[in-house]
This record gives structure tokens, sequence and C-alpha cells, in this order.
């Protein structure tokens, strides 16, 4: 699937399967948050509106992890060659999906 990003990422048409395969770093405190397992699109718009992706690992990553964390387009500074910059703050402004 293609998509066209807004104009702070100066109208670059790009796959979301290029998307997934960037790493997800977080500005506010550098951790990696891994790939994108997912994204959400507004169907009415075609924009992409946020990004997912893995929870933290429970218990050293044992028994499961927690819910996938969607983070909302706006919070994304930078798409890289091979990262994707975000700010949030654990994401005080994500959201656990609701699956």
């Amino acid at each position: 699937m293609k998509f066209r990003s807004n104009n702070r990422y100066d109208g670059v048409t790009s796959y979301t399967s290029d998307l997934k395969m960037k790493e997800v770093i977080n500005v506010i405190d550098g951790k990696r948050l891994g790939t994108i397992t997912d994204i959400e699109i507004d169907v009415d718009t075609g924009r992409l509106t946020a990004i997912v992706v893995p929870g933290t690992g429970k218990f050293l990553g044992l028994f499961g992890r927690n819910e996938d964390v969607v983070i909302p387009w706006e919070k994304i500074n930078k798409i890289g060659s091979d990262v994707i910059l975000v700010e949030s703050s654990f994401f005080t402004d994500a959201r656990p999906t609701d699956k």
C-alpha cells in the first residue's frame, strides 16, 4: 500500500512496508521502541493517523507483553532512511490498542 505523507515530510510518497522495516526511537529518552507492527489510517481522508509499536515486555519478557502502543502521527518528528523519530513520554501521548 502506498501513502503520501503530509508536507512535514516534503510530500514524499512511500510504501507502508518501508515504514514497517524502520526502527522507532523515542527522542525524549533515546529508547528504541521496536519496529512498527501496524498503522492506523483515516479511511475518509486516506491519511495515516498513527503508528503502532509493540508494548514493553513483562518480567524479562517471559510472560507475554503489555498492550501494543499507538503513537499519533503528530508525534512523529522525522522519518529517516532507517529510523523513525517520535516524541512520546511513555507514552502519555500514546494509547493502548483496542485489541
